[in-house]
């Protein structure tokens, strides 16, 4: 099982972007993000993805190097067309418009439609809570990318639907929440199949609607589905889905989950708050402290050694990935290096580098 650090993760996929057509900043953005969601631990979202890039970019789905375009804005909302660039770089500069909206106008809210996939929101929440600002993110599939079942469903009818907030505080790293509304993310069943892993219980569905552990009972046709989050109570996740649907996709005008959309990718609404519009910052900063703290004072249950608050969990891989390195499991290397040999890439080079 290979092992990189991130710098080298990062250095791998700027080469290959770069080498079939990319721009430095463009390649450098897409890279960095890959390996860093490597890094804290959501390998569904990191490197995995390289050859479903390039075979996007290929197939002429990913147009590189493209520059967006805003349909409509007032000074506190915008709507963006993507023109169907790298999602990673779209996300970037909907959200540094929107950040510079809300710094105006106290609240903002800019939605994004024809955007390739945009990997991890909480990198996109981060930049807004690193300028003072609270962010609410969600994204679904373009319409496309419909493999999560609905409450008392057993077909693929919604995508996967993220909802992600960002919270910042001035003594640690922002509060993020990142979740799909979805048991799990798709591609952390790409990431089991590939380990040839199986599936905790719950996760998916086969065809028929049966529990199964089975990975690809979820590709394989007649395709199976996953679960909304929630377990018994799944109607939760379901109705968070649609809600998350209908503001990524009907919001911006690419659509919500259908049968048959023209292209897959990724629709986007973002939303974000000056907190000085609304309480003095060192108040709030203060409040969140406080609340902090009362969390962490509660009786620990059985089996647990600390309370995590959201964004924790990865701060702690993060730091043990910068030690001890970043695995990537041998099948998903195995599918880089052959995609990466198809534009003219030798990898051999950056394992020992």
């Amino acid at each position: 099982m290979p092992v990189f650090d991130v710098n080298q993760l990062k250095s791998i996929g700027k080469c290959i972007f770069q080498t079939v057509g990319s721009a430095q900043t463009e390649a450098e953005i897409v890279a960095g993000l890959l390996a860093n969601a490597n890094l804290i631990g959501h390998d569904s979202h990191g490197v995995i993805r390289i050859p479903q890039y390039l075979n996007l970019i290929e197939t002429g789905q990913i147009i590189l190097n493209n520059k967006i375009e805003i349909l409509r804005q007032t000074k506190s909302s915008a709507v963006i067309n993507g023109n169907w660039g790298f999602g990673q770089v779209i996300a970037s500069q909907a959200m540094n418009l929107a950040i510079e909206k809300a710094q105006l106008s106290s609240v903002s809210t800019v939605t994004v439609q024809s955007c390739n996939h945009v990997g991890r929101l909480a990198d996109y929440a981060q930049i807004a809570a690193n300028q003072n600002l609270i962010a609410m993110l969600t994204v679904n599939n373009h319409g496309g990318g419909t493999r999560v079942a609905p409450w008392g469903g057993s077909e693929g009818r919604l995508s996967t639907n993220p909802i992600c907030f960002a919270i910042p505080r001035e003594s640690s790293e922002p509060i993020l929440v990142d979740i799909t509304t979805s048991v799990v993310a798709e591609g952390k069943v790409r990431v089991k199949r590939n380990r040839n892993e199986e599936l905790p219980e719950g996760w998916i569905v086969d065809s028929n609607g049966n529990p199964t552990n089975n990975p690809n009972d979820l590709y394989e046709s007649p395709m199976g589905a996953i679960l909304p989050f929630g377990g018994k109570v799944g109607h939760k996740g379901f109705a968070l889905s649609m809600v998350v649907d209908i503001l990524s996709g009907a919001l911006s005008g690419a659509g919500c989950s259908r049968e048959s959309p023209e292209k897959l990718g990724n629709a986007i609404f973002m939303t974000l708050f000056d907190i000085s519009s609304f309480v003095p910052i060192e108040e709030f900063y203060q409040d969140i402290d406080n609340f902090v703290d009362w969390i962490k004072s509660a009786k620990l249950a059985p089996g647990f050694t600390e309370i995590t608050i959201p964004g924790e969990p990865e701060d702690h891989t993060k730091q043990k990935r910068q030690k001890e390195g970043i695995f990537i499991e041998e099948k998903t290397w195995q599918q880089i290096e052959e995609s990466a040999k198809k534009v003219g890439v030798d990898l051999r080079k950056f394992i020992n580098s």
